[in-house]
């Protein structure tokens, strides 16, 4: 058995790395743990992880999306039967692939490095018009990062806190220069995400800051410096980079005030109407992209056509429509259930013991599951590989501190 527990190890570790770059390839290891997983289950019988809340609430969830998608055909109730692999995914690292603290620790360095490199990336391309790879910003002044199109933003705002916060805290507490240090470190991290452009992780990442000063006193002077740079460099980029002021502030101003007529607005309806003529089954895995089209449902806000199919995208861009389309009502529940299970699971002891690490982790998951906000599809690959890695690893941390602190009590 340890070379099923070493290969779990291995694969897990690399998910950073082709998380990055290979898609492809982290949809393998993400199928390979799972696999490996249920191996080491089988041959341990050990099912243990089976009771855990969280993991019946999102089977329950599975279950039902492929019961609401076998009437749509076999490549929906395959694409639906798929989903089972991120929710292995997390179990797996939670009960088996980071059982031992220096896997935890390898892994959050590597999580770590990978939002240097995003920022690094980001930070090339706005000093020299271009990343590494000689790809230019995107087309409304967006920065890329590493990449051709504008998708580091997203990874970027749920890995920076996991990764600043645990490294600002010791340096707080080292004494001497090194807390000028931590006085910079998030801030500038911060403002990496400012000068990106993007409107929902810089959103997301505010929302997350805010949540970090609740639980972590001792670092809320950084977090007010942190907002203070950020709204400092959102004014200056008037000046040194219009494209980015008027995507993050001109644009985005126009959209609230007309939020029903926006893009965004149009899509939201178009899901509710899809919802609304089939509440209880939903439209099966997918169902977005397959009804979208269909004059049956062209209806905005006020009237009018809500855009027509010219509005139509692959998803509703928001998990919980996503899981109101797909799912209908129940679906819409099971998933609201799922996520909430996470998110106590992760808040376990961290209010009395806020460890800065577990605190980002928490934050990460709190931002990526927010209800309020333009996403990508729920197991969308990066971001979702992104996602579910964080959460796997906030829940093994929780499940060593509840063990832990069960230890101390006897």
């Amino acid at each position: 058995m340890r070379w099923i527990d070493r290969g779990g190890v291995v694969l897990t570790l690399g998910l950073p790395l082709f998380l990055l770059h290979g898609r492809g390839i982290a949809e393998a290891l993400v199928v390979l743990i799972a696999a490996l997983f249920l191996v080491q289950s089988v041959v341990r019988r050990d099912w243990g992880w089976l009771r855990l809340a969280w993991v019946r609430i999102g089977l329950a969830w599975w279950a039902w999306v492929m019961l609401c998608s076998a009437p749509h055909g076999a490549m929906a109730l395959g694409q639906a039967a798929g989903l089972g692999r991120f929710l292995l995914l997390v179990a797996a690292l939670e009960h088996w692939a980071l059982r031992l603290p220096s896997v935890r620790r390898w892994l959050a360095t590597l999580l770590r490095w990978s939002a240097w490199y995003l920022m690094a990336q980001s930070l090339l391309q706005f000093a020299t018009g271009r990343n590494l790879f000689g790809f230019p910003r995107g087309a409304d002044g967006e920065l890329t990062g590493p990449y051709k199109n504008p998708r580091a933003g997203a990874p970027l705002s749920r890995l920076i806190l996991p990764a600043v916060l645990p490294v600002a805290d010791r340096l707080l507490i080292r004494g001497g220069w090194w807390p000028m240090a931590a006085l910079a470190l998030l801030p500038a991290s911060v403002g990496v995400v400012v000068l990106i452009g993007q409107r929902m992780p810089l959103l997301l990442t505010l929302l997350g800051l805010f949540v970090t000063a609740l639980f972590l006193p001792r670092l809320r002077g950084l977090v007010l410096a942190a907002c203070g740079l950020s709204m400092f460099l959102l004014a200056m980029t008037s000046v040194v980079a219009p494209p980015t002021f008027n995507r993050l502030v001109t644009k985005f101003s126009a959209q609230m005030q007309h939020f029903p007529d926006s893009h965004y607005g149009q899509i939201g309806a178009r899901a509710l109407r899809i919802a609304e003529a089939q509440p209880v089954l939903g439209a099966g895995f997918d169902g977005f992209r397959a009804e979208c089209e269909d004059p049956a449902y062209f209806h905005g806000w006020d009237g009018g056509d809500g855009g027509g199919a010219a509005i139509c995208v692959q998803h509703p861009h928001n998990f919980y429509l996503q899981a109101l389309v797909e799912g209908g009502v129940p679906g819409l529940v099971l998933f609201t259930a799922l996520a909430v299970s996470w998110m106590l699971r992760l808040f376990q002891g961290l209010w009395r013991q806020p460890d800065p690490l577990r605190v980002g982790l928490f934050v990460a998951a709190l931002i990526h599951l927010w209800p309020i906000a333009s996403s990508t599809a729920f197991t969308s690959m990066p971001l979702g590989g992104w996602f579910f890695v964080l959460l796997g690893l906030g829940l093994a941390e929780t499940t060593h501190y509840i063990t832990r602190t069960a230890a101390m009590r006897v």
